[in-house]
């Protein structure tokens, strides 16, 4: 008997473990690691779903006790063996149950119904079926005549063609087939997502930095070494000629390749790029697919129909049965960071899945996460920096504007006079105008002027934003309630917006510039399916003369037409209560900048901000990496913070506020304990608040543990798990574990 362990589809923490099941006779074939089975479970016997995740011939428990599988369901989308061991790697490093790891590495759970195309063919020969014919002609069956005929005619027939142009109904259809004399056949059609006609374009010839990187990356390969590499390309450096060619290497060798980008908007640009090399063996992978075209390109992958699948951070997890490369482009961006248990991070675990697989890894930025530089510094990554613009291309000019001057100067409107003389000038050159900034929405939060007090979500410790059609709205529970006329503390009518939105933006550049055409970018813009397809195709085919938009308006984009961009405020995301404030600031800033230019003209940047002497914006407007990196580390170092420690963050919700302090303080207790014996010991902050302290009627406590060595944190976080589980405590409560995290509790 063969017995198969078994993780049921349940996430709870105490059903985080195996059970084993016995494995009919019949079922034996089908039954392997990764498949999805249906099994009776507790006393009761209900049907479930889980997964196998191991086989053995030794029973754990005496054999009259175990339950056998009901059935192995082979429509189901199927685990590779290499991904359960990620699963468990993931489970490991970043807590959560096993199940949530599952499913995790598995982007597509559910099966859909495949899409068919039938066709309709003769089943007998040409003369006898001609005789036939002469037989229907005398009883002047004329559907059965027009069927026959074009059958005669042709080899098939769709189906669609036969009852719809030929218009023989289904009854008829059915009686020949029954008579045997036609038969009905059927091709599974895949769900294609990437519809594209582009012609195949001429490589790109390199220039010297981009050729000896592609070519030291490459060799290696040949050579058997695999290992992680961070290319460090200015904006406009060229770094996806440079990915193109090395894959172009990895495939040839009869390798696939996953390419994961940041955001869903730059999907359609690169797919573009990549199709015209590539052609119709790249593919797409993302969350607003339809579930039938995700399973579709899940079940292509698998059977290796396509060889390179480009997505954000889902598509790591394409189950490609030979992957040899993994790139992260723009991997500085915190979107690689799942922010759903387990809370994953993209570039760690592409490094683990390459590992498993004997793949390499590429690292691509204009501004390196801080830990990614250090890595490369430290000589853990290869490191290769592209410090030209690729083509004719250089950087543009870049001018910082003090919005202090502008107020003494009585310019209170949102663009500032240098930048407002720029636009005007691009218009009538019929250049291209980005104007970004980092705010949704129609304004930030609203007050009263003359008593302080702030409208916020009776739900959530936040302030609720104002929208255009006179609304207040929570972005993080979806409370919606109507903006108030009047102050309600004080009755003041002193009570209005503070902030601009982009679409306050759009109203205002509309106004000034009424010849104009513009486009507005964000994430009310962009809900539907091909949102973002629609908008960026729409001004990179020159329909509009001005985008006014979000961060994903300023990452990886190239638009030539585009020479001037505004940052309308600049060190917005520097006031945030966020240690890597500093670095987001310098991240988008230089991004922003980098859109500017990127054709046969010169390109300007005008930078607005309250605060222009500050390090990374001085840096961001000279494109000044190490600058930057040099004093942001020096600051890590002082005070503690990744990479020059790891940081352990513990999240901690319940209903009741006592008992989240009880729990919070337990835990920190728990961890004094743990921590007792060792001579250098983890830095412990908290327990205290979370900045957003109650979420939804869930109120939040936080606690962060701060220790050089992540494998140790890993050893605390593994204890925790283990302790909460005895302890009665931790019933009813929820605690997260937060590796090295990307945003402030």
């Amino acid at each position: 008997m063969v017995y198969a362990d078994i993780i049921v589809d349940i996430s709870h923490e105490n059903l985080d473990k195996t059970y084993q099941y016995a494995v009919p006779c019949q079922l034996e074939k089908k039954a392997a690691p990764g498949a999805l089975v249906r099994i009776p479970f507790g006393s009761g016997g209900r049907r479930i779903n889980g997964y196998i995740v191991g086989l053995s011939d030794a029973p754990k428990c005496p054999v009259h006790k175990i339950k056998e599988i009901d059935e192995v369901i082979i429509e189901g989308a199927r685990l590779e063996s290499h991904l359960i061991t990620l699963a468990y790697w993931i489970k490991e490093h970043y807590g959560g149950t096993m199940n949530d790891a599952l499913k995790t590495v598995l982007p597509v759970r559910r099966p859909v119904r495949s899409k068919e195309k039938k066709y309709v063919v003769l089943a007998k020969g040409k003369e006898e079926t001609g005789i036939f014919l002469n037989e229907c002609m005398k009883k002047h069956n004329t559907a059965r005549v027009r069927l026959l005929e074009a059958l005669l005619a042709g080899d098939n027939l769709p189906y669609e063609l036969v009852t719809g142009r030929l218009a023989v109904s289904s009854a008829t259809i059915r009686s020949l087939s029954e008579a045997g004399w036609i038969r009905l056949c059927s091709e599974r059609i895949y769900r294609n997502p990437v519809n594209l006609t582009a012609q195949p374009e001429e490589k790109h010839i390199l220039n010297t930095e981009q050729r000896e990187t592609a070519d030291s990356i490459i060799l290696d390969y040949r050579n058997g070494i695999r290992k992680t590499y961070l290319i460090h390309g200015i904006t406009g450096s060229g770094k996806t000629e440079v990915y193109m060619e090395v894959i172009e290497a990895v495939i040839a060798q009869g390798r696939q390749v996953i390419m994961l980008i940041p955001e869903i908007a730059l999907t359609f640009q690169t797919v573009m790029r990549f199709y015209k090399r590539f052609g119709d063996r790249v593919s797409i992978l993302h969350s607003r697919l339809s579930a039938g075209e995700k399973y579709d390109q899940y079940t292509r992958a698998r059977n290796g129909e396509i060889d390179i699948m480009i997505g954000p951070r889902s598509a790591l997890f394409t189950p490609f049965v030979n992957l040899g490369l993994i790139i992260l482009d723009e991997e500085h961006e915190a979107s690689y960071k799942s922010e759903a248990l387990p809370k994953y991070h993209a570039r760690e675990t592409a490094i683990e899945r390459a590992r498993l697989l004997h793949a390499s890894v590429i690292l691509g930025s204009a501004t390196p996460s801080i830990e990614s530089y250090k890595k490369a510094l430290d000589g853990e990554y290869g490191l290769f920096e592209l410090k030209e613009r690729a083509g004719q291309g250089v950087l543009p000019n870049v001018w910082i504007t003090d919005l202090r001057e502008e107020l003494k100067n009585r310019n209170r409107s949102i663009l500032s006079v240098r930048l407002k003389e720029l636009m005007k000038d691009r218009l009538e050159k019929k250049q291209q105008i980005i104007l970004f900034i980092n705010r949704r929405g129609y304004a930030g939060f609203v007050s009263c002027r003359s008593c302080g007090h702030v409208i916020k979500c009776p739900h959530c410790d936040v302030s609720l934003k104002s929208h255009n059609n006179g609304k207040l709205l929570c972005h993080y529970c979806g409370h919606e309630e109507p903006a108030p006329r009047s102050c309600p503390e004080c009755g003041s009518r002193y009570i209005a917006a503070f902030g601009t939105g982009t679409q306050k933006v759009e109203e205002y550049v509309k106004r000034e510039f009424p010849e104009a055409r513009i486009l507005r970018m964000d994430l009310d813009t962009t809900q539907g399916k091909e949102g973002h397809e629609k908008i960026l195709s729409a001004f990179a085919e020159r329909e509009a003369d001005i985008l006014v938009g979000t961060q994903m308006i300023v990452k990886g984009h190239d638009f030539p037409g585009v020479t001037l961009v505004g940052v309308i405020a600049a060190d917005l995301s520097l006031y945030s209560n966020d240690y890597r404030a500093a670095e987001k600031t310098f991240q988008l800033l230089t991004q922003a900048a980098g859109r500017a230019g990127r054709g046969k003209d010169a390109g300007e940047v005008v930078i607005q901000t309250y605060n222009p002497d500050h390090y990374s914006i001085k840096a961001a407007a000279l494109a000044d990496y190490q600058s930057f990196y040099r004093q942001e580390m020096a600051f890590r170092n002082i005070m503690g913070y990744p990479p020059a420690e790891h940081m352990l963050v513990l999240l901690v919700s319940a209903k009741q506020e006592e008992k989240a302090g009880a729990a919070s303080t337990l835990l920190y207790n728990m961890v004094r304990a743990l921590t007792e014996e060792m001579d250098d010991k983890p830095s412990i902050i908290g327990p205290a608040r979370a900045s957003l302290s109650k979420i939804n009627d869930i109120y939040r406590r936080v606690l962060y543990i701060k220790y050089r060595d992540y494998l140790t944190l890993i050893g605390i976080k593994n204890n925790l798990e283990q302790r909460m589980e005895e302890s009665d405590t931790f019933r009813g409560i929820n605690v997260q574990f937060d590796f090295n995290p990307l945003n402030s509790y």
